[in-house]
Parts: structure tokens; C-alpha cells; sequence
């Protein structure tokens, strides 16, 4: 890493495609620089920085596993002598690993909760100890649709993402009055790799709007929810699901 960057400082993780990587050229558009955070995706995390660069942006790459605490607190020792200042903490990194629960191998479930959960934990508790002394930033957790209603097939990850919503209104909660905004994103089906091999046409049926979503519509509400128009809003769930749910 360089020198200490103008502006505000946002780290978003699961960077290097997908939603983290709209999310990350909507946030760079609005002044943010940005921390890409990836796990083995590199070649896609340096894409990510080279379209935030072209959008006249700038940000860094690092690469470590959320789930894994002594990576995530290595980072952060890296991140808190680059930066003076942490605006804002996006966290996006996820991973599914389908399967009937009578059928899901330890595994399976654990690794699950241990991205989408663990993760949330590893990040987020010294993000909030450098936003206490701070006095400000904002904080937005993309949960999911199979966190509010369940999914067949998707134990693990739908146990996951409700544990992420119920975590996050209970730090809104207790950093509420030092200037600190704690909130959900909780998106339907949206046009990513997770969804590949989903069954399209019949999920689409169950859309209310008839189609599947894009990240970039994730990526505004998140991005609004970083900004002072939302200087009101904490311990919140958006859905943004075309009114599956």
C-alpha cells in the first residue's frame, strides 16, 4: 500500500466479482477508496480495481480469508497503519454449499457458517473498535432473501444469513448512540455465479416482478445506506428481492 489515500476509506469484502465487485465501483463513483478484499480470486480482485481506477477511483487489493481470525486480524493490522480513518464496512463475502439437510455432510455446514457468520465477526468487531473512537461510520451486511423465509436445500447458508440479520440489529443496537449505522441488504436472486445453476424460469415464477435482479441494484441501496441520507436508519433489513419476499 501507498500513501494515505483523500476522501473516505470503505472495505468491502468479496471484492473480486459479483455484487462485491458493484458494490465496490458504486462506493469508488461516491468519493470511497477502496480496501478489495478477496480470498483466491485474484485475478478477478485486480479487475475489480483496474474498473474502479477507470472510473477515475482508487483502492487496494488484500487477500485473506474472513472466516479465518488470525488472517482477518493480520489484515486489519496492515489496514489501520494505512488508514487514519474506516468509513465504512461492507460485508459481502459469502459462500452456498447446496444440499438436503438429512444429507449435509459437518463440512458443508460449517463451512458455510464460518464465511457468512464467522466472518461478520472477524470483521466487523475491529472495524467497530477503530469506528468507536471515531464516533462515525456505517456498516452494511448483505444477508440474503433464504435468511428471512428459508430455502430448501439451503440449510446452512439460510441459518447463516439470519444469524447475520440477527447479529447486526444487536450491534445497531449497542453502537447506535456513538454515531455508528449498522444495517442489512438482503437481496432475492440476482444475475451472479452463485445462481448458475439454479432452475431461472421456475424461480422467475415466483418473482413478483418477473425477473431475476442485477448487482447494481444491490450496490445503490448499499451505497445509500453508507451515506448521510441515511443518517437515520441503523439496526435495519432492505430486501431487495422484486417482491419474492
Amino acid at each position: 500500500m501507498n500513501t494515505e489515500p483523500e476522501g473516505k476509506v470503505a472495505i468491502v469484502t468479496g471484492a473480486s466479482k459479483g455484487i462485491g465487485r458493484a458494490i465496490s465501483l458504486e462506493l469508488a463513483r461516491n468519493g470511497y477508496h477502496i480496501v478489495v478484499n478477496y480470498r483466491s480470486d485474484e485475478k478477478g480482485a485486480i479487475e475489480t480495481q483496474a474498473m474502479i481506477r477507470q472510473e477515475g477511483g482508487d483502492g487496494d487489493i488484500m487477500q485473506f480469508d474472513v472466516s479465518n481470525h488470525k488472517e482477518t486480524q493480520n489484515a486489519f493490522d496492515d489496514i489501520l497503519k494505512r488508514f487514519k480513518t474506516i468509513d465504512a464496512l461492507i460485508n459481502n463475502a459469502g459462500i452456498a454449499a447446496d444440499g438436503l439437510f438429512v444429507m449435509m455432510p459437518r463440512k458443508d455446514w460449517h463451512s458455510v457458517i464460518d464465511v457468512c457468520l464467522s466472518g461478520f465477526y472477524n470483521m466487523t468487531k475491529p472495524v467497530l473498535e477503530k469506528m468507536v473512537v471515531q464516533k462515525r461510520g456505517a456498516i452494511v451486511s448483505i444477508a440474503s432473501v433464504a435468511g428471512l423465509m428459508g430455502n430448501r436445500g439451503q440449510a446452512n447458508y439460510s441459518a447463516a444469513k439470519a444469524g447475520l440479520i440477527g447479529a447486526s440489529r444487536a450491534v445497531a443496537s449497542e453502537v447506535a448512540r456513538l454515531g455508528i449505522r449498522v444495517n442489512v441488504v438482503a437481496p432475492g436472486l440476482i444475475e451472479t455465479e452463485m445462481i448458475k445453476d439454479a432452475p431461472i424460469a421456475n424461480i422467475k415464477a415466483l418473482i413478483p416482478m418477473a425477473r431475476i435482479g442485477k448487482p447494481d441494484e444491490i450496490a445503490k441501496v448499499v451505497r445509500f445506506l453508507c451515506s448521510e441520507d441515511a443518517s437515520y436508519i441503523t439496526g435495519q433489513v432492505i430486501s431487495v428481492n422484486g417482491g419474492m419476499f
